[in-house]
């Protein structure tokens, strides 16, 4: 996992953590409901389901969130696909283990409005691959912020 963007210290809300899931690397990403801003963490690899518990074990250790969002892939009409059905069951993964609530986010555009923001700031390719997930992380869980301050 790629070293934090914020310090749990400095969080001053409620914490709520946020996951791209992808189908090689998840995404993580920080947001506080009090200032409504969101921060990309990281990313991890999703290879297996214990090593994936076990990365967001840890998170939750440093960061104590009151509740978790998960990205839920969905094409652009609306239906559900295989990664859909992937993000679902890892968020139910998460509700069980962990018991906090585990809330699904629209992520749709959220890769490509990262894509877009890489391109503009013209960072090289690595960088973008070892950071995307992070920042699709962010983009879903800013998106679910400004939708819960409208609420």
């Amino acid at each position: 996992m790629s070293e934090a963007a914020v310090a749990p210290s400095k969080v001053s809300g409620h914490t709520i953590l946020a996951f791209d899931f992808g189908a090689r690397w998840i995404g993580v990403a920080v947001g506080d409901t009090e200032t409504r801003l969101a921060n990309p963490l990281g990313m991890f690899e999703a290879a297996g389901a214990s090593r994936c518990m076990a990365e967001v074990e840890t998170l939750l250790r440093e960061w104590r969130p009151e509740r978790l969002v998960v990205g839920l892939p969905l094409a652009m009409d609306g239906s559900e696909h295989d990664m859909t059905r992937r993000a679902r069951r890892f968020a139910r993964r998460l509700e069980a283990r962990f018991r906090l609530p585990v809330e699904l986010a629209d992520e749709r555009l959220s890769s490509a409005a990262a894509e877009e923001t890489f391109r503009e700031t013209g960072l090289g390719a690595r960088k973008r691959k070892q950071t995307i997930h992070a920042l699709a992380a962010q983009i879903i869980l800013q998106g679910y912020l400004d939708g819960s301050a409208r609420r």
